[in-house]
């Protein structure tokens, strides 16, 4: 079911993106947009794409077995997205950025700029 999604078909670009647990780290995701387009079954599909560390989501992963994403693509538009599907490269350095991609599990919930502040000053941030 893809009739949540509010945008028409092609890229946006992501003001910030962050990945989180429910014990309250975050992972930064730079460089990121979405794509949105519709397939030939006529359905619309969302896309994302940013720059992070998977070494980071792996430490994420080893502590909790959800990570939840949260996008904002500016003014009101931003958005909690729960349980996202996740693509990334196989880097083992802890210092090296790759690409991962992202795809919505289920329909994002659209937060306000204060959920939004909340969520991101609760988190704490894995940094070098």
């Amino acid at each position: 079911m893809t009739d949540w999604i509010p945008f028409e078909n092609g890229e946006y670009i992501v003001v910030d993106a962050f990945l989180m647990t429910r014990d309250r780290q975050g992972a930064g995701i730079d460089k990121a947009y979405i794509e949105v387009s519709t397939g030939p079954d006529g359905r619309r599909h969302i896309m994302g794409k940013g720059m992070a560390r998977p070494f980071w989501i792996v430490e994420m992963h080893e502590d909790n077995d959800i990570i939840d994403m949260v996008i904002d693509l500016g003014g009101e538009f931003k958005y909690l997205m729960k349980e996202p599907i996740l693509k990334s490269g196989k880097v083992f350095s802890p210092t090296t950025n790759a690409l991962i991609q992202f795809f919505p599990s289920g329909p994002w919930k659209q937060i306000s700029e204060k959920e939004y502040q909340e969520i991101k000053g609760a988190l704490t941030f894995l940094s070098d």
